[in-house]
């Protein structure tokens, strides 16, 4: 099981930081390391068995009926992956210590980046597409907080939203990408989907599927056209930059293009879509990057130049080309979070990332000098060092690959963009140490201490060390990442220094000696550059922007006007007509069940029900008539509901209803006595003819369903209600324990609701709202405030109402009850101490917090269904049985009551908060003190 703790614990050590920094920045960032630090150990203690060829899973079941689990799986790619995700961030974590400044909250920044480090190893264990969904969605609103944590910085918070939207739209597409791919393979488990490849690549649905994961995997990870994203991101602190380019959040795309390659790959539609837009992205990041003058935008675009490199070999779809990105992959990742953390340390020494302010710092920074420029040759490619490797690998699949019609394009292609590759290498070398020392650098320069330069020479280790001796370094680990990628076996092939004169020799060859003469002539090739047409990413991206945001706001503006009364008569005008139309197309025959007699007390209460439904349409103008018009029509549907043998259901309804005319009475004492008419004598005839359809269509419905025989579940919980529940109110039972789930998300969602009213009146009539509301205040009010009988009556049947509440809620596993009516009754009780005696007395005496006993309520329920967890029983699983006492007898005992509890006090503590919140409402706008005073009379003590 610790699998699952690899992604989990950095997420939940995010915690640890915000928590320690007031023990100091140092306490802060060795506890954050020590998060990442136990990952990487629960990591290598699963490592032995994928080291030796196999596969370690973890499947916890989520919902398996749905094909849906929580599901881990650790082979080469993902350990690889794994690996690099924690042990580079262990690195950024020591280096972000000694960059970031004292203002800077280093608290949030690290909780920030363990958030994210866990939702990047999620990406990399998940073996279920919706889980890794999950965590890519998680990525992005993670780096979105990382790229923007410099908020007050206005680049910052525009390179965040960037980023956001960009990947956050391809991960909409990714969603509908990685559902049809499961659909079309049967299954939803990774490992189950790359067993499938035949299936899903003969599948009519495999090029939809295809185009939507590439849009997700395009996006995440920058390649054209969506390349522009990233150098925008730029404006996050340098560690992250360093993080986000070397290991995580743009490799999370290339990823997943190496994990799905199995299924996906080897088609020539995988071909002619991943491989050009690689090669497109290499040739188009390495043009841009050498014409940057920001070295941070330098690297980036250099970043974007690499990913489609990788992004081409795996568009080739040979295995070799698979092994040759499993390589680069690995290379880039150390030389380029070097490079990152170098640039980082010559902005924070020098105080400037500008290249033309640069210059002749090897001298002043010698260490720092030696470790960017060693880093920086190895991204040129230069022999003895690991980017040599994998960019002659690279080279030699360019070599071997024809595009139909153009056999030229990938070798040519490929060997710009290696030559492009070394122009920007040198500039950035040779235009930041080398030359003569300035006088106007904006800090006096000097190497940084060890902190900062330590984590960069630790990443320059392998960069030596698998360029000397490539194949004892890496060789074993290069093959099991690219086996895993592949899912079968590999071509024979050796890492090795010499392969003697080869195409990819002379390609590299020409390479380095363009490269070379495009570095001497940068600067006649960047007037060529500014006199050619250059469309600006940003720019054209904030017009996207800008131009969907106004037509959102006119659509918005269009179809939510806040008219009412228009959004219910499109509603039910489109009800009707899918309702007419499926009448009129249906072939089924009519009904043979017969009906009920009609008996004369039926009709009595139909009669009663039509009359009082056409007179709150005719007098809904009169807002305190049809008010009580409309409790009649709860009375009467009650009424049916005993007829029909449902008492439980006709106690809830005499209870919802009681209690919600009684707070609609006192909110309309802050309303006008009758409803403005707002609509002509024509609309509110259409209205009625509306309105009339839908209740035909509505009866139709009803009688047609009724008069049909079908298949119902009620005959399973009558069955199971005693002997599986252990109570006979078959209604109860259903809504504590068989379907007690929907109940515990009701009581949630009835809470949040509460809440919700408690804010909104809260915030009400303040202002011109409460001037309106207090000018249609009646000139001269009652003078009996406070009726005698009605005091007298509501006090003496408090402790009595409290009684019966506690009656029908322990009543309710067997009888008619349960919490749910319980705590209407109570609450009812609690409404008319504030109605006979007066807000002011009642809150006086109200000893109970209302939202404590909403929280008490949902908190309880949930440790009732957290409860059977112990016993190894699923959420909310009940249990009962009889206990036998002298003189009491036999009485049951269930765990639902526990559960039923829970309800009555969030039923309670709805009710009570509503009615505190209108009596503030209330107080607000009548302060006039009360004159009774409820009838209490003071006893005189004796002297």
């Amino acid at each position: 099981m610790t699998l699952w703790l690899v992604a989990l614990l950095p997420i939940l050590g995010a915690v640890l930081p915000p928590l320690l920094i007031r023990s100091g920045r140092d306490v802060c960032a060795n506890a954050t390391a020590f998060v990442s630090l136990a990952a990487l150990g629960l990591l290598l203690s699963r490592a032995p068995a994928v080291l030796a060829g196999g596969v370690d899973r973890v499947v916890v079941p989520w919902l398996p009926q749905a094909g849906l689990s929580f599901s881990f799986r650790l082979d080469g790619l993902s350990l690889f992956f794994a690996g690099l995700i924690l042990v580079i961030g262990l690195l950024v974590i020591v280096y972000a210590r000694f960059y970031l400044n004292r203002d800077d909250p280093m608290g949030r920044f690290y909780a920030y980046l363990l958030l994210f480090q866990g939702a990047m190893l999620g990406v990399a264990l998940s073996d279920n597409v919706v889980l890794l969904l999950v965590f890519w969605e998680l990525t992005s609103l993670t780096s979105f907080l990382l790229i923007g944590y410099w908020r007050g910085q206005a680049d910052a918070r525009r390179g965040a939203r960037m980023a956001l939207v960009v990947t956050g739209g391809g991960g909409l597409a990714l969603i509908g990408g990685l559902l049809l791919l499961g659909s079309i393979a049967g299954s939803y488990e990774i490992s189950e989907i790359l067993e499938r490849a035949e299936v899903i690549q003969a599948s009519p649905l495999y090029t939809p599927a295809l185009v939507l994961i590439l849009l997700g995997a395009f996006t995440k990870s920058a390649q054209f056209p969506f390349h522009f994203w990233l150098p925008h991101a730029m404006a996050a602190p340098t560690p992250v930059s360093a993080y986000l380019h070397s290991a995580t959040m743009v490799k999370a795309g290339i990823f997943l293009l190496a994990r799905l390659w199995p299924a996906l790959a080897g088609t020539e539609t995988w071909f002619l879509i991943v491989a050009p837009v690689g090669l497109a992205t290499m040739v188009i990041g390495a043009w841009i990057a050498l014409f940057k003058d920001d070295l941070k935008g330098m690297l980036a675009f250099s970043t974007v130049s690499h990913l489609g490199l990788v992004t081409m070999l795996l568009g080739m779809g040979t295995p070799m080309a698979a092994v040759a990105a499993a390589f680069h992959i690995l290379n880039h990742a150390t030389f380029k979070a070097a490079l990152f953390m170098s640039a980082g340390i010559v902005d924070h020494e020098a105080g400037t990332r500008d290249i033309r302010r640069l210059g002749g710092l090897a001298r002043l920074m010698p260490l720092t000098a030696s470790l960017a420029m060693l880093a920086a040759a190895s991204m040129a490619g230069v022999p003895l060092l690991n980017g040599f490797l994998s960019k002659e690998m690279m080279l030699e699949e360019a070599a071997h690959t024809a595009y139909p019609g153009a056999a030229w394009l990938f070798p040519m292609a490929a060997t710009v963009g290696a030559l492009l590759s070394v122009a920007y290498s040198l500039r950035f070398a040779v235009g930041t140490f080398l030359g003569p020392r300035r006088r106007d650098y904006p800090h006096a320069p000097h190497d940084p201490p060890a902190g900062l330069w330590l984590p960069v020479a630790v990443l320059l280790v392998p960069v030596v060390a698998i360029g000397l001796a490539p194949d004892a370094v890496a060789g074993a680990l290069v093959a099991l990442v690219a086996g895993a990628i592949v899912g079968g076996p590999l071509p024979a092939y050796h890492l090795a220094l010499w392969h003697g004169v080869t195409p990819a020799l002379v390609m590299s060859g020409i390479a380095f000696a363009g490269g070379a003469a495009l570095f001497l002539a940068h600067r006649p090739a960047n007037a060529l550059r500014l006199a050619l047409p250059r469309p600006e990413a940003r720019a054209l991206f904030e017009g996207v922007v800008g131009l969907s945001a106004r037509a959102s706001y006119r659509a918005v503006a269009w179809v939510h006007d806040g008219c009412l009364a228009r959004y219910l008569r499109v509603i039910v005008a489109v009800l009707v007509a899918v309702g007419a139309y499926g009448v009129w197309t249906s072939t089924g025959a009519p009904g043979t069940r017969a009906t009920l007699p009609v008996s004369g007390p039926a009709v009595v209460a139909w009669i009663a029900l039509v009359g009082v439904s056409a007179a709150v349409v005719v007098r809904h103008g009169d807002r305190l008539l049809a008010l009580i018009l409309t409790s009649v029509v709860g009375v009467v549907v009650a009424l049916v509901f005993l007829q029909f043998s449902a008492p439980d259901l006709a106690l809830t309804q005499i209870s919802v209803d009681v209690v919600t005319t009684i707070l609609m009475l006192l909110a309309l004492n802050l309303l006008p006595k009758r409803t403005p008419v707002a609509d002509t004598t024509p609309a509110r005839w259409g209205d009625g003819v509306l309105a009339g359809a839908a209740g035909l269509g509505v009866a139709g419905l009803l009688y047609s369903v009724m008069t049909r025989d079908g298949t119902t579940i009620a005959d399973y919980y009558l069955a199971n209600s005693k002997p599986g529940g252990g109570g006979t109110n078959v209604v109860n039972v259903i809504l504590v324990d068989f379907r007690g789930y929907d109940t515990f998300a009701e009581i949630i969602v009835l809470g949040i609701a509460a809440v919700a009213i408690f804010a909104l009146l809260d915030i009400s009539l303040k202002g011109a709202a409460l001037r309106r509301v207090r000018a249609q205040l009646p000139a001269e009010e009652a003078r009996d405030t406070h009726p005698l009988v009605l005091v007298v009556t509501a006090r003496v049947l408090l402790p009595l109402a409290l009684v019966v509440g506690a009656y029908i809620f322990l009543r309710g596993h067997n009888q008619p009850g349960g919490g749910f009516i319980a705590g209407l009754i109570v609450a009812i009780a609690f409404i008319m101490q504030y109605i006979a005696s007066g807000y002011d007395w009642a809150a006086e005496r109200q000893r109970m917090d209302a939202q404590a006993l909403i929280g008490a309520g949902v908190g309880i329920a949930g440790l009732a269904g957290i409860g059977p967890w112990v016993f190894g029983q699923p959420f909310l699983t009940s249990t009962f049985g009889y206990v036998h006492l002298p003189v009491v007898g036999e009485f049951e005992l269930a765990s639902a009551m526990i559960f039923d509890l829970g309800v009555f006090l969030t039923v309670v503590g709805v009710m009570i908060l509503s009615l505190s919140r209108l009596s503030r409402i209330a107080e607000r706008v009548d302060p006039t003190p009360d004159s009774g005073r409820a009838m209490d009379v003071p006893l005189e003590r004796e002297a």
